[in-house]
């Protein structure tokens, strides 16, 4: 029997093909950050993506542009982490719930995500982290609609490469294996695919810091579906972009139709 999540699902891989997720949650974690601060004309702007990943609070500021006919899928963030507070160099990884999957679809989610950090320095911790990530995955049964498992290093985005990669190639078989439908993590370098084989659902490849030029987050789409990421999801890359339709346009390019990066920068004139 064809579920919620199994057409909520296809809706967004659409017939099978890569899928583009701007996210714009940052002001949860980081506050009013350059070129966030008023998210409703920054939303309205990324019209081309398939889904758009929102802070539950920030949905009926945004409403209208999910409102007609093929918009972008509303993706609602479930709970906060003290690991995302990066101004704050916070190490404990805490994570609390903030809205139920019931409550998301209310509010008119049609993915919802949960955020996961493990190997926090505390046996407690990893345990109500991945607490967490089982109570949603129970309730977005319920509910009918697919979830993003997020897994996030403890210790930031500087660890070592070796030991975010080990991190993250348990954190994604953990989560995959607790229920959820997707996975959202980063492309963790040469040994990507090894991640991508041993998690039995398709992963979304973030992209984290602003990268210095617009190509090379072109560049890094690439390399992650060229390692079997099922698509991306980029935030600052694609609002901080000079022009975040042009960008993104290339972004679908290159993640969908698999263009080399430097072709789609010069096609849809990207720095």
């Amino acid at each position: 029997m064809t579920t919620g999540e199994d057409i909520r699902l296809r809706r967004l891989f659409d017939g099978g093909e890569n899928v583009v997720v701007v996210a714009v949650d940052h002001g949860l974690y980081n506050g009013p950050r350059p070129g966030f601060e008023d998210l409703g004309p920054v939303v309205a702007r990324m019209g081309a993506a398939d889904a758009i990943l929102l802070s539950p609070g920030m949905a009926p500021h945004v409403a209208p542009v999910f409102e007609r006919r093929g918009a972008p899928a509303m993706m609602i963030r479930l709970n906060w982490g003290t690991q995302y507070a990066t101004q704050w160099d916070y190490r404990e990884s805490r994570s609390v719930p903030m809205i139920s999957a019931a409550q998301a679809v209310a509010l008119g989610a049609d993915v919802v995500l949960v955020g996961m950090s493990i190997k926090t320095g505390s046996e407690a911790v990893d345990a109500e982290n991945v607490a967490q990530v089982a109570a949603c995955v129970a309730e977005k049964r319920v509910v009918g609609v697919p979830i993003v498992g997020e897994v996030y290093p403890a210790g930031h985005e500087d660890i070592a490469p070796e030991e975010r990669h080990e991190q993250i190639a348990i954190g994604c078989r953990i989560v995959a294996e607790l229920g959820v439908d997707l996975v959202k993590t980063f492309h963790t370098g040469d040994r990507f695919g090894e991640i991508v084989r041993s998690t039995p659902v398709p992963i979304l490849a973030l992209g984290a810091k602003k990268t210095p030029r617009e190509v090379d987050a072109l560049e890094l789409a690439a390399t992650a579906v060229r390692d079997g990421a099922r698509g991306v999801v980029f935030g600052r890359n694609v609002v901080g972009a000079r022009s975040p339709e042009r960008f993104l346009d290339a972004l679908q390019d290159v993640v969908k139709r698999g263009m080399d990066p430097a072709a789609a920068a010069a096609k849809h004139d990207v720095a």
